[in-house]
């Protein structure tokens, strides 16, 4: 072969394919190894994800026999909401854990999203689906296209999991823009909570007249939203970059204590105000700056 025709590597790309090596972070058994107490984590987001599914189809059963919504399947549909929650905090840690001892590799990445398709993909859409399926609703049309809602959110929380690891891949080139450390579009943990969010609220409104009918428009609008930012090229804060040595400020951090101390206080309220917030803070923030650099080179023109 010609040498010229060779592709000259430069310093900063990556080791060629084949490269054994063990130290190697690209080389076949660095990239799968599997560290213990992240995956430990991402298991335990996986178990949440698939037990939350579990009682979503036994809070149906259970709905169909009684053809109402009985205080059992509030009750199971209610674990299956903490369930996703607990999702969301074992995923949390997974990521935590693993940048804190310097752990990270391709296979902890693949493995988490796989884990998050259940978690906070499928939990999430039966949940809903379910519930506008459910024999009190009086909306005859969501029985026809209830499944296409929840499947368009499924679908969405894949492709921005597929998109994810794509964009995060280390082995590809980053310019300044792309080295921040915002999410681009809303992550999928933040929208299952959000809509968990918003069914735990329901929820607790029709543990008095057992009847979710009024409230029937709203569960597949809010999922046609968030899975549309989910896609979508709005950027949202992640917080990897806030840990146990971050310093804050007393205007901050007294704000902070008091959201948490409303979660803990009105939890259906104040986790659906938490997750909205954080829908509405990327939003505004996207206009802002789509706004500014609109403005920007009006700025810059001689008169």
């Amino acid at each position: 072969m010609d040498d010229s025709k060779k592709t000259t590597l430069s310093p900063d790309a990556a080791t060629p394919p084949g490269a054994d090596d063990r130290e190697n972070p690209y080389s076949v058994t660095a990239a799968s190894r599997i560290y213990f107490l992240p995956n430990l984590m991402t298991a335990g987001n996986l178990f949440c994800g698939f037990v939350a599914v579990i009682r979503c189809i036994q809070a149906n059963y259970e709905m169909k026999q009684a053809a109402l919504i009985t205080a059992a399947s509030i009750d199971l549909y209610k674990q299956a909401i903490w369930l996703i929650f607990g999702a969301a905090a074992f995923d949390m840690l997974d990521g935590r854990l693993a940048r804190m001892g310097g752990r990270e590799s391709l296979f902890g990445a693949e493995f988490d999203s796989l884990a998050d398709v259940i978690s906070f993909g499928m939990a999430p859409a039966l949940l809903v689906f379910f519930l506008i399926l459910s024999p009190t609703q009086g909306y005859p049309v969501f029985r026809e296209i209830g499944w296409f809602f929840a499947f368009i959110y499924l679908l969405c929380a894949a492709i921005r999991l597929a998109r994810f690891n794509v964009i995060t891949n280390p082995l590809l080139f980053r310019t300044k823009k792309d080295t921040s450390k915002d999410f681009v579009g809303l992550p999928v943990p933040a929208a299952a909570i959000t809509v968990a969010s918003l069914v735990l609220f329901l929820l607790s409104l029709a543990e008095g007249d057992r009847s979710l009918h009024r409230w029937a428009m709203v569960l597949p609008v809010l999922m046609a939203l968030v899975a549309i930012l989910m896609i979508s090229t709005v950027r949202y804060p992640s917080g990897k970059q806030v840990d146990l040595q971050t310093k804050t400020r007393l205007t901050t951090f007294v704000p902070v204590f008091i959201c948490v101390a409303g979660i803990v206080l009105f939890k259906e309220v104040g986790l659906l105000t938490i997750a909205l917030a954080y829908i509405g803070y990327g939003l505004v923030r996207h206009v802002r700056r789509m706004t500014g650099a609109r403005a920007a080179p009006h700025d810059h023109e001689t008169p």
